[in-house]
């Protein structure tokens, strides 16, 4: 699923709800910050906080949805990472870390590219429901919702219950159509290649993985990880011990304690 040649401007950021943040960690090694799935948002990485102690967890608010539904649907990915990438400079007293799954990979590599651009290191880079292999064909862009709807409910991203409900429908089918052509308009340029270490995370099951040739897109480290599941593993076991486990081995471990703050919009 690949849009465009990006724009160089970016979006006011002013004002704008970028992050959700249920915890701060006083002692916190490293911020994660999570980018959520097409027709996903913030809420999905509710429970990370819980699980990454030593880490101070941000998931995205993409526009359009959530308490962002008054806004309109980005319709430029790498503008929207920019947009991102800008309101990211007030965190970046701690290592970054980027996650994203699926749709949220591209959108985290598009951060990262960004982020290094301005001078601001990324940590890490983790691209979750994606596979190191080349692009595919760039697909059309889909029009029909059943299409989508379809495609949503084979990978498990929803039930047949939700969907079948007619207000579920309205509020959240047209988000879940714009970013399917966000991210089926998306075309990634092979350049700038980033500086920092990527994670790529594969469920053994997953038939509609995210594909990039990873390994030519930065010019540190790449690993594959494989893990039982297939394109939402991460719902019924989130890969904590993975993260952990990489950033322990970079020299990012932390004694933060949580504290909540009620789900705040930073």
């Amino acid at each position: 699923m690949s849009v465009g040649p990006p724009r160089q401007e970016g979006g006011n950021t002013a004002g704008k709800p970028w992050f959700r943040r249920w915890s701060r960690v006083p002692r916190a090694a490293y911020r994660l910050v999570c980018f959520p799935h097409a027709g996903g948002s913030a809420s999905f990485f509710r429970e990370w906080a819980d699980g990454l102690p030593e880490a101070e967890v941000l998931a995205v608010c993409y526009p359009g949805r959530a308490e962002r539904i008054g806004e309109p649907l980005a319709e430029d990915l790498p503008m929207l990472a920019r947009d991102i990438a800008g309101a990211l400079g007030e965190f970046a007293d701690l290592p970054l870390t980027l996650f994203g799954h699926s749709m949220g990979a591209p959108i985290a590599l598009e951060t990262a590219r960004a982020l290094e651009a301005s001078g601001v290191p990324v940590a890490h880079l983790f691209a979750s429901g994606s596979r190191d292999a080349p692009l595919p064909e760039a697909a059309q862009e889909p029009d029909e919702e059943q299409v989508v709807v379809e495609e949503l409910l084979s990978m498990g991203g929803t039930s047949h219950d939700m969907m079948d409900d007619a207000l579920f429908r309205e509020l959240v089918l047209p988000y879940v159509m714009g970013d399917a052509r966000l991210y089926h308009g998306y075309r990634m340029p092979a350049q700038p290649l980033l500086r920092c270490p990527v994670t790529v995370v594969t469920g053994d099951r997953d038939e509609n993985t995210d594909r990039r040739p990873w390994t030519s897109l930065t010019t540190a480290s790449v690993a594959q990880v494989t893990v039982p599941g297939g394109h939402f593993y991460l719902t019924e076991e989130p890969p904590h011990e993975l993260l952990r486990a990489a950033m322990s081995a970079a020299g990012q471990t932390g004694t933060g304690v949580p504290t909540a703050i009620d789900g705040s919009r930073s």
